[in-house]
């Protein structure tokens, strides 16, 4: 660690201090000139060495000080070069006034050390002494310097530097050998017209539920992944966002279908695993991050994005011209005031729409708007102004559209790598002297400004911001205002409201955009969404998911990302093709036909959980001449199949002619279009005239004669060779004169109607009348009674 500053020494006198740094601003002329915007003067050439040492600052405390605050810079050494560096100082440094916006980023650019720019040591008595530094160490410091010894001047913006002087062996005088240059807002009394400022808080992410449903009973939600846990976890982007966000003067953008998967989040869900899924156990995080949200906002404004957050201008530029893609922002408009309203509660703004990084062109406000928005949020370098001083934010461009200009220096901030503590310090410095510098380019008069970020700002980058706006907090030169309030206020008439041609959009964004296949695709799946959600009794059970799932494939977090966004839109387009396919017909092989009338049968099956209505099954035949349904070549009948089960439908057919026909089996919708693919298969008709009938039977009947014939002969034969027949009488043993049956004749005996086997005439068999009693041992055959 550095030492600490020795404040026991002897301090210059306050004159002296004034000589020393009038005579540094003397010889600064030129350079000051340059920065207050006059004629650009080279500056002096920086003296060998000065990036030797790299000096970096950790914070600024406080970032805008007031007359009695002590000012604190913390910081690291570290050293660059080769060479141990001896007799090392830290000494800060306090520059000229920087004069306007320009100014200021002017001597951000600057590197290399200047005598002249980075003005004289404010002390010895404020000076860190270090032992040797060898070359590759590092070490920390802490410079604390009462404000009213920087000897700042009139309000406005001053630079600070903090430098190290030494020697190396090569060099046996002390020189600067590093320096860090920061900036510090000066404005101790508070102004009367403060500007008004607007910063946006967005809640936004990209897509992390699929289409699909689980197998459980409660269709459970499959997410990608568990990296939306990971955003909502307390240390997490979402997580940061919502904890820093909550005591900030900001307006809320959030896109609903954030909320929506956080939601789903919170019950039974899945997650993909290869080409399984596994149950999902985050739920305490989404519930958690909810409340912590409801919390945050409660009472708060709230603008809320169409679903998804669609890019606005990859539909303006590749969309537009393919058929239904602008009712897809429609839909997504319409869901958002309720999404949101029915998760944290409170009832959003959904006048606003939001292109990318707020650049827009004629195309995009046009479709922007188409939707509802009338409130368009631009930037300053796409909407851009001829004048010396910064207007406010909203402007009228047309059509009762108004465009909220949001300020391009201030959005982009804190669009860099915010892990590195000297980049975050300097952004947050440099954000506040922006503010102030704004304000003072005309105090008479009371100005709007806002503030956009990007979209999904890190962990680092959301921190950055806070500790911005958290240094606006004494609110001597800005004062917060709503985005609402923004778009209401009274605007500029300098200001420029003419919109961009499509020509002056950025090429850079440009080529981010979403291609024209992604909205074909999206036509396409839409059409097989409405065919199929027209025959479910419970259609919201899919044309929920899905519809939202179609939102998510125009979402702007696809930019940059064509495979990922190709893959997800395949992905849901194949998810509804299992569905659809779930109701579709059985296959059916070749059928034969016989006779002139028959039936065939057609079978279709659901394995949906609920159940289909509203269809058509339509039975076709190639050929009608050769076998016609009711007289026609096509047939219908309406079908309704329940969940899970099939349903077999029956269409009477006539046949005229033998031969193969082919038929088709199309299942169709109530409205005429067809539904899954065509079921084809051949019918082989085998007509049977009633000439052929009449010979059959004949043959069939003396073929049951014969067989009764010979049954009588074995019959009559096996009688006469029985041992004790009575051959006196010529009566068979057990019959009475009468001839009736006695209890030991057969069963079944047939009474001969005369003349013995042997006799008898195979073309004129008897007529017997047999008894078919109960024990009767054979009682299949011989029992019947034929008829001649």
């Amino acid at each position: 660690m550095a030492e600490a500053a020795d404040f026991q020494e002897t301090s210059p006198s306050p004159a002296r201090r004034w000589l020393r740094r009038t005579a540094s601003a003397l010889v600064g002329v030129p350079l000051m000139a340059c920065l207050i915007g006059g004629p650009a003067q080279a500056a002096p050439k920086a003296p060998s060495g000065s990036r030797t040492v790299d000096v970096s600052l950790t914070t600024v405390t406080p970032s805008t000080p007031l007359k009695d605050d002590k000012l604190t810079i913390t910081g690291t050494v570290v050293n660059k070069g080769r060479q141990t560096v001896s007799d090392a100082e830290i000494d800060l440094r306090v520059g000229p006034r920087l004069i306007g916006r320009t100014g200021i980023d002017r001597a951000a650019q600057r590197t290399g050390y200047n005598s002249v720019a980075d003005g004289a040591p404010v002390g010895d008595e404020f000076t860190v002494k270090l032992p040797k530094l060898a070359s590759g160490i590092s070490r920390d410091f802490s410079l604390t310097v009462p404000v009213s010894e920087l000897d700042l001047g009139d309000d406005g913006v001053y630079q600070l530097g903090v430098s190290l002087t030494g020697r190396t062996p090569s060099a046996q005088y002390g020189q600067v050998l590093g320096i860090e240059r920061t900036f510090l807002p000066w404005q101790p009394e508070a102004l009367e017209k403060k500007t008004r400022l607007t910063y946006l808080w967005p809640l936004i992410s990209t897509t992390h539920l699929t289409s699909e449903t689980g197998s459980d009973k409660q269709q459970s939600p499959v997410f990608e992944d568990e990296s939306l846990a990971e955003e909502l976890a307390p240390e997490g982007r979402l997580g940061q966002l919502v904890s820093l966000g909550r005591g900030l003067p900001v307006t809320w953008v959030i896109d609903p279908d954030l909320l929506s998967t956080v939601n789903a989040m919170t019950e039974e869900y899945e997650v993909k695993q290869g080409d399984d899924t596994v149950a999902g156990k985050n739920q305490d995080v989404a519930k958690r991050w909810l409340t912590d949200l409801q919390s945050a906002v409660k009472g708060r404004e709230v603008v809320a994005l169409p679903f998804a957050d669609p890019d606005l201008a990859s539909l303006a530029h590749r969309g537009k011209n393919v058929p239904g893609s602008l009712s897809h922002l429609q839909q997504a408009t319409q869901v958002a005031e309720s999404t949101v309203e029915t998760i944290i509660h409170e009832k959003p703004s959904t006048d606003f729409a939001w292109p990318v990084d707020g650049a827009i062109d004629s195309s995009i406000v046009d479709v922007a708007t188409s939707a509802g928005a009338d409130k368009v949020i631009a930037r300053s370098d796409s909407l851009r102004d001829d004048l010396n001083y910064t207007a406010s934010a909203a402007r009228p461009i047309g059509g009762g559209t108004t465009a909220v200009v949001a300020d391009a220096r201030l959005s982009k901030a804190f669009q860099g790598d915010m892990l590195n503590t000297d980049t975050s310090t300097l952004a947050i410095q440099k954000f506040l002297a922006q503010t102030l510098a704004v304000t003072l380019q005309n105090t008479d008069k009371q100005r709007s400004l806002v503030v956009a970020p990007q979209r999904m700002p890190t962990v680092s980058q959301a921190q950055s911001m806070a500790r911005a706006l958290g240094g606006l907090k004494a609110q001597h030169w800005t004062q917060p205002m709503d985005l609402v309030a923004a778009a209401a206020f009274k605007p500029d008439t300098s200001a420029n409201t003419r919109i961009p041609s499509a020509s002056e959009y950025p090429r850079d964004l440009r080529a981010r955009e979403l291609p024209v296949e992604a909205f074909q695709d999206i036509r396409r799946t839409q059409e097989a969404l409405d065919k199929f959600t027209v025959i479910l009794t419970q259609m919201d059970r899919v044309e929920t998911p899905f519809g939202r799932a179609i939102d998510r494939e125009m979402s702007t977090s696809w930019r940059g990302h064509r495979a990922a966004a190709a893959q997800y839109r395949q992905s849901v387009r194949e998810n509804l093709q299992v569905l659809t396919g779930e109701v579709q017909l059985i296959k059916k092989s070749q059928i034969t036909l016989s006779g002139q009338s028959a039936t065939i049968p057609i079978t279709v099956q659901n394995r949906l959980v609920q159940d289909v209505d509203h269809l058509v099954l339509r039975l076709s035949s190639d050929n009608s001449s050769r076998l016609s349904l009711d007289d026609k070549s096509v047939a219908e009948q309406p079908i309704t199949v329940k969940g899970g089960h099939s349903q077999s439908v029956k269409f009477d057919a006539l046949a005229h002619v033998n031969g193969q026909v082919r038929m088709t089996a199309q299942l169709y919708t109530e409205d005429n279009k067809p539904y899954g693919e065509p079921m084809r298969f051949t019918v082989k008709v085998s007509e049977i005239t009633p000439t052929v009938m009449l010979v059959i039977a004949g043959g069939v009947l003396l073929l049951v004669l014969a067989g009764v014939r010979m049954y009588t002969q074995r019959k009559r034969a096996s009688a006469q060779e029985q041992p004790g027949t009575d051959t006196d009488t010529g009566t068979e043993p057990g019959n009475g004169a009468d001839g009736e049956s006695g209890e030991d004749g057969p069963s079944n005996g047939v009474q001969p109607s005369g003349g013995d086997a042997g006799g008898s005439d195979p073309g004129q068999p008897s007529d017997p009348t047999p008894d078919t009693g109960p024990e009767s041992g054979k009682p299949s055959a011989p029992g019947e009674k034929v008829d001649r």
